[in-house]
């Protein structure tokens, strides 16, 4: 028996007849962990496992969506071909077949209706090169002012707000090495937890070192578990709960004096306005106690350091730029802002929500974060790009107001880059019918998402296994994501695409980047002096050094790890305070009579954004497999849900059918979906089509709903 099995040991050590290893980063969310995927070939097979590697942020942590990205990669669905739609049937062409007919469509487009008929819209999880060179592509190849991107659902409120506030914006004030020593952390609307699982070490160890942690959500979640007091806020009331927090710190004199004096301006007004409130009328508003916001404030008041975190809970509101600027205030009361352990932070959601926004997605913004507005912010990109001021475009709108240009037909064409508008945006069916009326639409991409069903053209794109380039993290931490896994089939990478078209279109001269190095340098130049600095960064210093946090203005520059130590960014050198009312005038869907229930929405650990890559993982997919409607057993039992079955969710704009799934971490009034399915189960068909004033962001995370079994219904 020992013999036999020494001899089938010995078998199976032979089956393995290499291993290859490829260095990598995740595709997904804002920690860009560092990993390598290792190839084992086994006779006729290939098996793949990923393990993580060290690195500054996720220190070699991975989370499950991290351990299984591979199998999206390498999934047999991967479009590897250009794919041209004719009579309603997409068939296989050749990239000058596609290359050409894009040329075409692109130039008879802007012949008949225009430069700016033809619309980008880019997205969040590409490489800051490509970011860098989708902008340029729109000012320089296109010619058009219509670019914008997905980020601005995810990060607009918290960098509106962070930019009003501070001057600039970067995820992170310090670094997450400083969170284990801070003494008090306030969680506001972030499930850190589920979605960025690998940092949440960072508070374990605060927790164990002391620290006070304080959770406000409407739901119970993993990362309300870590937390020594939740506060379930009624949604879209996170402004308010602020303000009662601010009262409880300016009249219980819980706060710095001198730091106010010398670095705050408009404290006067806001502490006016605060202490003209009612604790118990914002009780009462909240849904929060008097008594739970008094011992909060006090807490984080009396602690000699803290942090505060927000993420979409609170920045998804049509009030979301506010929100944040009124927990901003916070900080800037108590002088936790610019000092070891204290700070704040925008817990980016996108694999490159931070990068994705530095460098000319947005339709506002020129590299290095200057403004399109600004002349001598034109001008320097101008000399940079080779163009003449004058030829560079002026600002547009924001991704959902493009698609109302759609709709009106000013916009007749479109350049969709990595990005599921008709799943992620809000008033979805609507998206979908303005996408619909587009001349042409050209995607790439890596699937036929749902969106890109919609396209004349569909351009096969590279994965981050295949795609060298640099990504920002959510501390600002621009790191190298190394890759030379061969791509498959005839797909190219996001920057290739980019400059084939624009060499198609006449403009190759300004385009002529042979790596995504060379991109990268010219962005250095294109940053430097801007906000967002670069230029002191280097493949070669980030592949000696892991990462390094902006700005960094020369080579000899460290990075900076914290911000506003001395002054912030704003001219004056000065912080800038502002009274945000407890009743905002921004339309704000409330319950009523026909839709007595608040909808919230979210992610769940083992998926990503709309779900066209998490859901190509079998792994993935099998660990939630449909969405569903988190709802507290004494709200289901109210509208006759039993447990786990079908319901008919339906708002002002649409309805959707999910299943039930009882819970007592839930609030009475409010029900939870989660946002990574489409189609009948595509929760942002429920939501509204209105957006932040300020930063354009829409209220995903209130809506007005009435729910009911789907066998009543039907009947």
């Amino acid at each position: 028996m020992t013999e036999l099995l020494l001899k089938y040991f010995r078998e199976k050590q032979q089956e393995v007849q290499s291993e290859k290893s490829y260095d990598t980063q995740c595709p997904f969310c804002s920690v860009q962990c560092k990993m390598q995927l290792l190839e084992q070939s086994i006779v006729t097979r290939k098996k793949y496992v990923t393990i993580g590697k060290d690195n500054p942020a996720s220190e070699g942590r991975l989370c499950i969506k991290g351990m299984n990205a591979h199998q999206h990669a390498l999934h047999n669905e991967r479009l590897k071909f250009p794919l041209l739609k004719i009579n309603g049937e997409f068939i296989q062409v050749s990239w000058e077949q596609a290359l050409e007919h894009i040329k075409e469509n692109f130039y008879e487009i802007q012949a008949k209706d225009g430069l700016n008929a033809l619309s980008v819209y880019g997205s969040a999880s590409i490489t800051n090169e490509e970011a860098y060179l989708l902008g340029k592509f729109a000012r320089v190849a296109l010619k058009t002012k219509y670019i914008d991107y997905n980020g601005r659902l995810c990060m607009s409120a918290a960098a509106s707000a962070a930019t009003q506030t501070f001057g600039m914006d970067r995820g992170l004030t310090n670094s997450l090495s400083e969170i284990p020593f801070t003494k008090c952390i306030i969680l506001a609307g972030t499930n850190i937890a589920e979605c960025q699982p690998t940092i949440i070490p960072y508070f374990e160890k605060a927790k164990e070192n002391g620290a006070f942690i304080i959770a406000i959500d409407p739901r119970e979640t993993a990362t309300t578990d870590l937390a020594d007091l939740h506060m379930k806020v009624k949604p879209g009331k996170d402004a308010a709960l602020a303000n009662g927090l601010l009262k409880v710190l300016i009249e219980e004199d819980l706060i710095d004096h001198e730091f106010i004096r010398k670095r705050v301006d408009s404290f006067e007004e806001v502490k006016e306005y605060i202490t003209s409130l009612d604790l118990e009328e914002i009780a009462h508003m909240t849904g929060v106690s008097a008594d739970q916001i008094r011992f909060a404030a006090k807490t984080f008041g009396q602690g000699e350091s803290g942090m505060i975190f927000t993420a979409r809970g609170v920045e998804q509101q049509t009030d979301g730029s506010a929100a944040v600027r009124n927990f901003l205030n916070i900080l800037l009361v108590t002088g936790k802002i610019g000092k070891p352990n204290s700070g704040y932070g925008a817990i980016t959601g996108q694999g490159n929500g931070q990068g994705g926004r530095e460098h000319g997605q947005k339709a506002d913004q020129l590299p290095g974060y200057r403004s399109i507005e600004n002349d001598e912010h034109r001008s320097y990109i101008a000399s940079v790009w080779g163009i003449d001021k004058g030829d560079l475009p002026r600002k547009g709108v924001s991704a959902y107001e493009m698609i109302e240009k759609i709709h009106e037909g000013e916009i007749t064409g479109m350049f969709l880059m990595c990005s599921n508008p008709i799943v992620s945006n809000p008033n979805a069916d609507f998206v979908k019918k303005a996408l619909k009326k587009l001349k042409y639409l050209v995607a790439v991409d890596m699937f036929v998402s749902e969106t890109a069903k919609l396209a004349d053209v569909i351009l096969p794109a590279s994965s981050y296994l295949e795609d060298e380039g640099t990504m920002t993290n959510l501390e600002g931490r621009v790191t190298l994501r190394e890759a030379s896994f061969p791509s498959p089939g005839h797909a190219k990478h996001d920057w290739q695409i980019i400059c084939e078209i624009a060499r198609v279109l006449g403009k190759g001269e300004y385009f002529s980047f042979q790596s995504a190095e060379e991109i990268f340098n010219e962005l250095r130049v294109a940053s430097r002096g801007g906000t967002a600095d670069y230029y002191g960064i280097t493949y070669d210093r980030l592949r000696k050094e892991g990462g390094i946090l902006w700005p960094c203005p020369d080579i000899e520059h460290v990075g900076t790890k914290r911000l506003f130590e001395k002054a912030f960014a704003h001219p004056n050198g000065k912080a800038a305070m502002t009274l945000v009312p407890n009743s905002p005038n921004v339309p704000k869907e409330e319950p009523t009579k026909e839709f007595p229930l608040f909808l919230t929405t979210g992610r769940v650990m083992s998926h990503y954004l709309t779900g066209v890559q998490t859901r190509k993982s079998s792994s993935l997919a099998a660990r939630n497999f449909e969405s569903f409607m988190e709802i507290h057993p004494k709200t289901a039992k109210e509208y006759h849900i039993k447990n786990h079955t079908l319901v008919k969710i339906e708002s002002k704009r649409g309805s959707i059918i999910v299943r039930s799934k009882w819970s007592e971490k839930i609030r009475q009034d409010t029900i939870f979906v989660p946002f990574h399915w489409a189609d009948s189960q595509n929760i942002n068909l429920l939501v509204s089509k209105e957006l932040d004033p300020v930063c354009k962001m829409p209220g995903f995370k209130v809506s007005a709903v009435k729910i009911a079994p789907l066998v009543e219904s039907a009947e």
